[in-house]
């Protein structure tokens, strides 16, 4: 069986690589799997001290496997436990996310990118709604950025996603950028910097605990409906839905 999560270490630094290019690193059962054991594994080894998160090919992750998505409960989860990892994880992005990506890069809590990633939360287009995510999200985010992305699926750029919140930073090169991040988070003390993270997670991971299993229901109601059907299936024949205008 092929892995879509690669994981490698070094000086302190654990990188977990999301490596399903052909789906676009889709949000498939198997992917999620494989990332929470990973990220177990990581939050368990004393020699970790902060966890990258990154991806192969040109796209971060596309959101939900369309064709075999994971069981939101199980998204939940995996939100939940990055918040919950006493090591902080950090995002770096260099391509696309779309919809469910962008619940990683919330429960991330440092989040860089690149110069030619985007960004768009594209639920409503395919006729479901961004739920779980916005549990992560919505804490972060600038509100009236968030109720404009999360209504409209537009797509943004780096410059903007980093204003309105959702990235740490950006740059022409995110390797850089993120230099004095991980040189900081290496120098730190490990139970200072778990205590710290736990403080400064704290409304996401009550968002999660108090919403989560409603956000869950919610989710998997949109997207058993018959206008999910017809928005993901207008996705697949590269045509607009029926509701369009």
């Amino acid at each position: 069986m092929n892995r879509t999560v690669g994981s490698a270490h070094g000086r302190g630094i654990t990188t977990l690589t999301l490596d399903s290019p052909a789906n676009r690193n889709a949000l498939s059962a198997g992917l999620v799997g494989e990332l929470r054991a990973a990220l177990a594994a990581a939050g368990a080894d004393p020699e970790v001290r902060a966890l990258v998160l990154t991806h192969a090919g040109t796209t971060f992750c596309s959101g939900a496997d369309l064709k075999s998505p994971c069981d939101p409960a199980d998204f939940l989860a995996l939100l939940r436990e990055i918040t919950e990892l006493p090591q902080p994880v950090v995002a770096r992005v260099t391509g696309h996310v779309r919809a469910g990506g962008l619940g990683l890069l919330g429960a991330c809590d440092i989040a860089a990118a690149g110069p030619d990633s985007t960004y768009a939360f594209t639920e409503t287009h395919l006729g479901v709604v961004p739920a779980v995510i916005s549990a992560p999200l919505l804490p972060r985010l600038d509100p009236r950025a968030a109720a404009r992305y999360f209504l409209t699926a537009e797509p943004f750029d780096a410059a903007e996603a980093a204003r309105i919140g959702l990235l740490t930073a950006h740059g022409e090169d995110v390797d850089e950028v993120l230099e004095p991040v991980l040189a900081g988070l290496r120098k730190a003390g490990p139970q200072a910097l778990a205590a710290t993270k736990r403080l400064l997670t704290a409304p996401v991971r009550a968002a999660l605990d108090q919403d989560g299993e409603a956000l869950t229901a919610l989710s998997a109601q949109h997207f058993s409906s018959a206008e999910a059907l017809e928005g993901i299936s207008a996705r697949f024949d590269r045509r607009d839905p029926a509701w369009a205008r």
